[in-house]
């Protein structure tokens, strides 16, 4: 380990009806575990099949829902949780949606962090939380244990929802800012990588060939069209089950719910000219321009 290098540190808990950051600091690490974080719909369920379909060389029936929990959530028993991991022989992957300065840190394992421009998470958030059902709000609101204000069902009015997640930082649920500045400012760690959806979007062979490199995994070129295959949008649309947390039960409608678009700029013709220039000017007040800039395109450009 490189004394000379100031890795990030843990300084607080962070708890919502979502999240209770306390059970970081019971897990056992693996040297070789990988943390996968995000704000939220972002792309951190393709993420965690990108980086399954590397460890288990292209498996088309790789349950990955069921290999990377989400740790910090609050509905699964940490002790569930912790079983889950632990039975596991090959390398492990984990989720996490927690802002890196309430994270328990592990020099030796690899991060991966994946953002997406704040309008297209918000209007694929708005799908989730308008389309989970009765049994997903009861869960997230009557687990014991809950700190602050519970989760409601939006209106189905998508612009309102945008003007309440953009002026009430991370309205429904936490905060976008400082999750992105926490990641943003460790961004040259040896052991973490960040990326975004749009990079993706447009390169996703090249993408996956990167992940692979920066987790030192060796890839097995005779899969590797399985892998890049398993983890388009198309793919795991038409296998939702296989990838979408807890089956998609959460939804009326099965797991398609969840692995809905795929893609960018619905809100295009949503949002006007002035409500694009009153986000951007406030990302590069929150960001700094360069982590803004990343935020608003990656390094694919807009898509």
């Amino acid at each position: 380990m490189n004394d000379s290098i100031q890795w990030p540190r843990k300084n607080r808990e962070l708890h919502n009806h979502h999240m209770d950051s306390t059970i970081w600091n019971e897990f056992k690490f693996r040297n070789d575990d990988i943390i996968i974080g995000s704000f939220a719909k972002a792309g951190t369920t393709w993420t965690q099949q990108i980086v399954g379909q590397l460890i288990y060389s292209g498996d088309p029936d790789l349950m990955t829902e069921q290999l990377t929990p989400w740790l910090d959530i609050r509905v699964m028993p940490k002790e569930v949780k912790f079983e889950i991991l632990e039975a596991q022989s090959n390398r492990r992957f984990i989720k996490t949606h927690l802002p890196l300065d309430a994270l328990v840190f592990n020099p030796a394992c690899k991060y991966l962090y994946v953002t997406r421009n704040l309008p297209d998470i918000a209007w694929s958030l708005h799908n989730h939380l308008l389309n989970a059902n009765d049994e997903f709000y009861d869960m997230i609101n009557n687990t014991p244990g809950l700190v602050g204000p519970r989760l409601e069902r939006p209106s189905a009015d998508v612009k309102e929802f945008w003007y309440r997640l953009l002026r009430e930082d991370g309205y429904p649920n936490w905060s976008f800012w400082e999750n992105i500045r926490t990641w943003w400012e460790f961004r040259d760690l040896p052991n973490l990588k960040l990326f975004h959806f749009n990079d993706l979007k447009k390169n996703l062979a090249g993408e996956i060939r990167d992940i692979a490199n920066f987790l030192e995994i060796m890839v097995d070129e005779s899969r590797w069209d399985d892998i890049v295959e398993h983890c388009t949008f198309d793919w795991m649309k038409a296998h939702a089950e296989q990838v979408t947390p807890m089956g998609g039960q959460i939804f009326d409608d099965g797991a398609k719910v969840f692995i809905n678009k795929g893609t960018n700029q619905r809100w295009k013709d949503v949002l006007t000219d002035a409500d694009i220039q009153e986000y951007q000017e406030l990302t590069i007040r929150e960001l700094g321009e360069e982590c803004a800039n990343w935020v608003f395109n990656g390094k694919a450009g807009t898509l």
